[in-house]
């Protein structure tokens, strides 16, 4: 707070000396000298009033570079206030500052190469294949929010609060949603003073249940004056340069801080790139500064999302530059706007590591095909953008959100949080499907390059079986862009389990090898007549899973006609 009074304090005194015309005499030469004083001390506490709470109440950076616009009108005023050479050294400052106007507000059409070469990103063509013994972070966040909206009766005083803003992070090494627990308003500050907790629930099982934890914060986003965790922020860094709005991080202990992403401009006052985090104790206020690099292991949004939606549309727009981006278009491909949070859906990856999603498509109306896909490191900011086989065409994510549309057009359902993955082989789009009140249904994945390969399941593994089920068909020409190894054995059964599917019936049955195996009545018709003891002659794909996909089945002593 002091560096702001101070640096107030100091515009007010140059806004003093530019108004008052300091060498200026009346006609009779009288000097004026008290008048002029008068008219500064009040120039200065009108000056630093205004300053102050401009700085205060708006909680902008407090560099020199801002105060352009005021410089040009303070200098016209000096200008036309002062007379002789006084006249002529304020004109020079009022040109001085049109130029330096020019300069700002020309920024953006200069520095658009020097904004791609910011998020330049590496190229890779698919991602990794995913691993079905995982489960991925898909529960969508506006199911979890209404679980936890149904559970805020934990909260002691409830109608003091309201529920904050979700985040998706890893806490002792579990996915989960948080979401803090926010005043409703600036009365119910004034009596609560702290925020009682916040809510956690997983973002891998929709079944799990909002557990409220204790944990008073008196600096939140919802705090007015000096506890409003933003203003808190400033005031401790007041020349430090900030993008996207503050967000809650748990460490492993339960504890809550509030983070918020700083950098640097690409040029003037334009353009933003990461370079580290202000990371605030929530209960006490402490404030500490992380570079990127020494971000502490816990946090796994040092750079906001704000900031990757931001850096994927450099990308996406700058290739050839300004000018292009506006008219020709060359190269230029648009991030979706599908994303959870600005624009960017957060994942794990197997090492639980956090990333942002995004696809890009064409910039031409009407077309749902994607040109590719980026996945940005949410502690580092290293982006990856995947072009995905160049021999296919990609729908992107409102085009399986659109065939979701169509496929429940009856019950009004609709998908929400598309991601897309490597399942066995094919680029797929995997995204949750809600009802017209925000309840999760089921699961559904659809092909990227092959819309007509689609299932639903209750849950994403659940309808990850039956997707292996309908790639590992005979003949199909997806099982052609599988890179996994068909191999063949033969044993007897041991164990089976079968499973209604829709229209089909899938398999599962393990060998006195040990090894299981899964297989649709879709793909081998005879499958439901399998049951222990049976010999069976098996070809399937080793992939490597759990449960490997059979392509042929023979039972010993059933032959089909």
């Amino acid at each position: 707070m002091i560096a702001t009074l101070i640096m107030s304090a100091i515009v007010a005194a140059v806004a003093g000396l530019l108004i008052v015309p300091i060498t200026s005499k009346t006609k009779d030469g009288d000097f004026k000298a008290k008048f002029k004083l008068q008219f500064f001390i009040f120039v200065f506490i009108v000056g630093l009033i205004a300053t102050a709470t401009v700085y205060y109440v708006l909680k902008i950076d407090q560099n020199w570079t801002l105060l352009w616009p005021a410089m040009i009108i303070l200098t016209a005023l000096g200008a036309w206030s002062a007379s002789g050479m006084e006249r002529n050294l304020k004109g020079i400052l009022f040109l001085g500052s049109l130029g330096f106007a020019v300069y700002i507000l020309s920024a953006p059409l200069l520095n658009a190469n020097d904004k791609y070469k910011s998020a330049e990103m590496a190229q890779k063509v698919e991602l990794k294949a995913f691993d079905e013994t995982k489960t991925p972070a898909s529960v969508p966040p506006k199911f979890v929010r209404n679980k936890m909206k149904k559970a805020f009766s934990q909260v002691p005083n409830t109608s003091y609060y309201e529920l904050g803003s979700l985040q998706i992070q890893k806490v002792n090494g579990e996915f989960v949603y948080i979401a803090p627990v926010e005043f409703s308003g600036f009365f119910k500050w004034t009596k609560g003073k702290v925020t009682p907790g916040y809510f956690t629930m997983s973002a891998t099982d929709s079944s799990d249940n909002p557990k409220f934890i204790k944990a008073e914060m008196e600096y939140t986003t919802s705090s007015f004056l000096n506890y409003n965790v933003a203003r808190h922020i400033r005031l401790e860094n007041p020349t430090k340069i900030f993008y996207g709005e503050p967000q809650l991080e748990i460490d492993d202990d339960g504890t809550p801080y509030y983070i918020r992403s700083y950098g640097k401009f690409i040029t003037a006052r334009n353009g933003f790139d990461a370079e580290g985090i202000v990371m605030v104790d929530a209960k006490t206020g402490k404030s500490q500064t992380f570079a990127l690099k020494d971000v502490p292991e816990f946090i796994d949004g040092a750079i906001s999302p704000e900031a990757v939606s931001l850096q994927n549309s450099y990308f996406g727009n700058y290739i050839h530059g300004f000018w292009n981006s506006k008219f020709g278009k060359k190269d230029v491909k648009l991030p979706s706007d599908e994303g959870t949070e600005a624009n960017v859906s957060p994942i794990f990856d197997e090492n639980g590591d956090m990333y942002y999603f995004t696809d890009f498509t064409s910039p031409k109306e009407g077309v749902d095909s994607m040109l590719g896909y980026s996945l940005t490191n949410g502690r580092t900011g290293e982006a990856t953008y995947y072009t995905g086989n160049q021999e296919e065409a990609y729908m992107d994510s409102q085009g399986a959100l659109q065939i979701i549309e169509k496929k429940f057009i009856e019950k009004k359902w609709n998908g929400q949080m598309p991601i897309i993955y490597n399942f066995y082989g094919e680029a797929s789009w995997l995204t949750p499907v809600l009802d017209s009140n925000g309840f999760l249904q089921n699961y559904f994945i659809v092909s990227a390059a092959n819309p007509e390969l689609s299932v639903s399941g209750a849950t994403p593994n659940e309808a990850l079986r039956q997707y292996k089920a309908i790639l590992s068909r005979g003949g199909s020409s997806v099982n052609g862009s599988s890179q996994q190894e068909v191999a063949s054995t033969t044993g007897k059964i041991v164990r089976v389990y079968k499973e209604k599917n829709g229209d089909f019936t899938t398999v599962s049955f393990m060998l006195d090898n040990k090894d299981n195996y899964s297989v649709s009545s879709e793909v081998v018709p005879l499958a439901i007549y399998l049951q222990e003891g049976d010999k069976v002659e098996v070809k399937y794909i080793n992939s490597g899973e759990v449960f490997l996909p059979v392509k042929e089945l023979v039972i010993d002593g059933l032959v089909e006609e």
